[in-house]
């Protein structure tokens, strides 16, 4: 099944006529992406959009033998004037099979937001799945086998690839391509890195696809450090490495601090902005966590975790550190290492880097920069990817 997609936009296109932001005023040549269509097999348009001849023309082919055109989105599609020879078009309802003269089978998918998504099967049995923009699949059942191809709003909806995840119809092998882009995300490598950390990845407007043939997924470290100062976006970038995945375990090292109501408010947010599938624990105890197999770790963070484990040492004390203070937290730090170079999961961890600013006017608070530095590069050490957030930028140092 051969798959040319003569757009990957967003409806409005990219860069946005109207937009003055700084990603539509860099999304130029390569970088501009046209409203999302596909064609299949040269014989089922999936989504009408302006330019569609055109578009087909560059990149080598014709809509002369397009025999059925659907659309997905929840309206009738943008005001276009209708390319002569193509037949109308329609919709299939949900849960409704339409077979092509082709061979081509198109089943609709329901979703859990206006519009209709599209699963299509070549002769062969190849399947590709087609997302329409903002939507996901509404209560996808257990799948007998993954599909071969996925195309879905991958920035928009990260969910929607943790639910065909959940029930297997994403697999290690699906090729999962990000469609209906928009300005949300920077192109380039940082849209690029943020697919990446989702399995998924972008292709220009115009890119032929063979459905079924090996494509290398991308990679997905299976531990990644991320690094950066206060409020600088670091929980947020972590978050977004583990949004397109199930049943991610949120351990909070923070625990609970009575009567403080700012810290009470950034735990609420941090909440309200996980996915509603995500479990959170409070606890330091990371080792039994990162020695067991289970769903993936998000752990946030490292620096309240060395808090609390000066804490249990007894670090703060000049006289308590010199006499065995300093062995002991050496010890719990040589541990956790050790725990997160043996771990089976996949682990997401947020650090803090506290050594770039005024230094402490105290020995103890000298003391906490200090291990903190040395627990922060002992953990980077073990990591296959390190990032670091400046600005709400996220800066690889090591990928």
């Amino acid at each position: 099944m051969e798959l040319t997609l003569l757009g990957t936009g967003a409806p409005a296109g990219l860069p946005r006529s109207d937009c003055p932001c700084a990603v539509c005023a860099l999304a130029r040549g390569p970088r501009a992406r046209a409203a999302t269509a596909l064609l299949v097999d040269g014989a089922l348009l999936l989504d009408l959009t302006p330019g569609a001849a055109l578009a087909a023309a560059r990149a080598g082919h014709s809509l002369v033998g397009v025999r059925q055109v659907l659309l997905t989105h929840p309206h009738d599609g943008p005001a276009v004037d209708l390319p002569p020879g193509l037949p109308p078009a329609g919709r299939v309802p949900d849960g409704r099979v339409l077979t092509l003269i082709s061979g081509l089978r198109v089943r609709a998918v329901p979703m859990d937001a206006p519009g209709t998504g599209y699963e299509v099967t070549s002769p062969d049995g190849d399947r590709l799945l087609y997302l329409p923009p903002g939507g996901a699949p509404a209560a996808p059942a257990e799948a007998a086998r993954p599909y071969e191809m996925v195309l879905a709003d991958v920035v928009g909806r990260p969910d929607a690839i943790a639910r065909l995840r959940a029930v297997g119809a994403i697999g290690p092998t699906t090729d999962v391509v990000a469609v209906h882009l928009d300005h949300d995300v920077p192109g380039g490598p940082e849209l690029d890195r943020r697919l990446a950390a989702a399995g998924a990845r972008a292709v220009p407007d115009g890119t032929t696809l063979l459905v079924g043939e090996y494509h290398a997924v991308p990679d997905v470290p299976r531990r990644t450090l991320v690094t950066g100062g206060a409020r600088s976006g670091k929980s947020l970038e972590a978050e977004r490495r583990l949004e397109a995945f199930p049943s991610v375990l949120y351990v909070a090292t923070g625990g609970t601090r009575g009567g403080d109501t700012e810290w009470a408010e950034r735990v609420r947010l941090h909440r309200e902005r996980r996915p509603g599938s995500w479990r959170t624990e409070e606890t330091c105890d990371l080792v039994p966590l990162l020695a067991e197999p289970g769903p993936p770790l998000l752990i946030d963070c490292l620096s309240l975790w060395l808090t609390d484990a000066m804490d249990r040492v007894g670090a703060w004390s000049d006289s308590t550190w010199h006499a065995g203070g300093e062995r002991a937290l050496g010890e719990r730090v040589a541990e956790l290492v050790g725990a997160v170079q043996g771990t089976p999961r996949t682990v997401v961890a947020v650090t803090n880097e506290v050594g770039s600013g005024v230094v402490p006017p105290t020995a103890s608070g000298r003391r906490f920069r200090d291990e903190l530095g040395r627990l922060n590069a002992a953990v980077a050490a073990e990591c296959e990817h390190l990032l670091l957030v400046v600005a709400g930028q996220a800066v690889p140092l090591r990928a």
